[in-house]
């Protein structure tokens, strides 16, 4: 479904105009009330404004479905009523301003578009000649027909204003709907680019605690299996046991951190990191963090931990019973830089 579709089926139709169905039915009712006081001396004129009024309802009506027809129709009232507009009494210019105002609020769209003034000037010039010849078929002077014309262009001035204030409201509909699609598609997009880091944030901490994990496991099997050392293979269960927990403990964190809870200052959340790979690994960490420690936003207080723990799981898994080097350097501008050095086996992460 293309945008313009979509903001069809989510704006209302206003076929009739802000005023809707209330304002046609009042406006007719003026209309019989206006022609309800009519005295026409020849009665045959009655059968006249009778067809007028029918033809006015029924265009009326189907101005919603059937534009093009009410239009002929509200012409054709319009057409009627200036001829009939020479008899004394008539009250038919009433039907003439109503049929006129009506063509000049209707709206004629091509893609979208408003499409000129064009039915109006047709209808307006149809009037005109009929009021002529009701000025001259009735004996009415020239200012009798100019009048006429006065009030006609009168009506059309208003419906094609109202036109316009209807067409300005809604193309701010649309603008205020185009800009709700756009926040929606962009709030979308936010949600799917954030659960992309969810599961990146995520398979960085189970993949440190499952890879610890399976390290003392498999040192516990090898103990068991190659030497028989039941105390040792169960020291490293328990290790096992606490990195389990550690690693619940670490993804509750990076959750915590993406729902922007809060999370460890970094330096003692980097200290703490060390001192478990020591008890957990039986190596030596050396922590130097230089610079100013400042508190970080939660995601890359988590960010950086996973960088820590990374490496330091390379250095368990690559570099086994050796002592292992952490400089952390820390700095407003340039971020954060991290070397971990295990003798001659070096990660560096930034």
């Amino acid at each position: 479904m293309n945008a313009k579709a979509r903001l069809a089926a989510v704006l209302p139709a206003r076929p009739h105009g802000e005023s809707g169905w209330v304002g046609r039915v009042l406006t007719t009712g003026v209309v019989i009330a206006v022609l309800a006081t009519a005295r026409p001396d020849d009665h045959r004129v009655w059968i006249v404004l009778s067809a007028g009024l029918a033809l006015f309802m029924a265009g009326t009506a189907l101005m919603a479905t059937r534009k093009h027809v009410a239009l002929g129709l509200l012409t054709a009232v319009a057409v009627i009523g200036a001829a009939t507009a020479g008899v004394d009494d008539s009250n038919a210019l009433a039907l003439v301003l109503v049929a006129v105002s009506d063509i000049a609020v209707m709206q004629f769209l091509r893609d979208g578009v408003v499409r000129g003034n064009r039915p109006i000037v047709a209808a307006t010039i149809c009037t005109a000649a009929a009021y002529a010849v009701s000025a001259w078929w009735f004996g009415h002077p020239d200012s009798w027909f100019f009048s006429q014309l006065l009030w006609t262009a009168v009506l059309i001035a208003f419906g094609l204003n109202r036109r316009q204030y209807e067409v300005q409201a809604r193309q701010t509909e649309q603008l205020l709907e185009q800009s709700r699609l756009a926040r929606s598609e962009h709030a979308r997009a936010a949600a799917l680019e954030e659960r992309g880091r969810i599961a990146r944030d995520l398979h960085d901490v189970l993949a440190h605690s499952l890879g610890a994990l399976s390290v003392q496991l498999d040192v516990a099997e090898a103990l068991l299996e190659e030497r028989g050392d039941t105390a040792g293979a169960l020291d490293r269960i328990r290790r096992s046991r606490r990195l389990a927990v550690q690693g619940l403990a670490e993804a509750r964190n990076a959750v915590a951190a993406l729902r922007a809870d809060e999370v460890p200052e970094l330096s003692h959340a980097i200290a703490v990191l060390a001192e478990q790979h020591e008890n957990d690994h039986g190596t030596a960490v050396r922590l130097t963090v230089l610079g100013e420690s400042q508190r970080s936003e939660s995601g890359v207080t988590v960010a950086l931990l996973g960088a820590a723990r990374e490496a330091l799981t390379n250095a368990a898994k690559h570099a086994p019973g050796r002592r292992s080097t952490s400089n952390w350097r820390t700095a407003t501008a340039s971020g954060c830089r991290c070397v971990t050095r295990e003798r001659r086996v070096a990660k560096d992460s930034a």
